[in-house]
């Protein structure tokens, strides 16, 4: 298990070279900016996801972002909100924001680490695996709002019924 600690004087070690080797393990197509940034492209059965990581030493915060391909016109945008806050409801971890600056939607969490915190290996693969598999999920009810004239609730409905039994 790799893991990055807080030193004890507070300055805390980059944990975006940690992100960075997940990143490596999984064979994802990547960027790293700058210092403080990384930004890679991850396949999916649904779309492309751009993920990034940026790193706020001074508040000790890794902030991570999951983003969808879907740009959300304005008229639908009233019905995106009203989504968003029952998609989130339903969440145990992070949450679906509207991006305005280009119209899109994304998966948002982030991690504290001030105090003496260790970040680990799994940690990180564990926020990326489930904010894939949370995208993943809601994807169709997002897609649906967006193409169709459904409303917030038939369009989470639709997207995350359970089918029982076999046909």
């Amino acid at each position: 298990m790799t893991t990055l600690r807080v030193e004890a004087d507070n300055i805390l070690s980059n944990p975006l070279d940690l992100v960075e080797q997940v990143i490596i393990d999984r064979d994802w197509a990547y960027d790293r900016p700058a210092d403080d940034e990384i930004v890679a492209e991850v396949n999916s059965s649904w779309c492309n996801y751009h993920i990034w990581f940026t790193w706020q030493a001074e508040q000790g915060a890794l902030i991570f972002s999951c983003a969808f391909e879907t740009k959300v016109p304005k008229a639908v945008r009233t019905k995106i909100y009203s989504l968003l806050a029952m998609v989130n409801d339903k969440l145990w971890i992070g949450h679906f924001d509207f991006v305005g600056e280009d119209n899109s939607i994304a998966f948002r969490h982030t991690m504290l680490m001030r105090g003496g915190c260790v970040v680990a290996t799994e940690q990180l693969e564990d926020l990326i695996d489930i904010a894939i598999a949370e995208c993943e999920r809601f994807f169709p009810a997002f897609q649906s709002l967006v193409w169709s004239d459904k409303s917030a609730e038939d369009a989470l409905t639709s997207a995350i019924f359970e089918t029982v039994g076999e046909a």
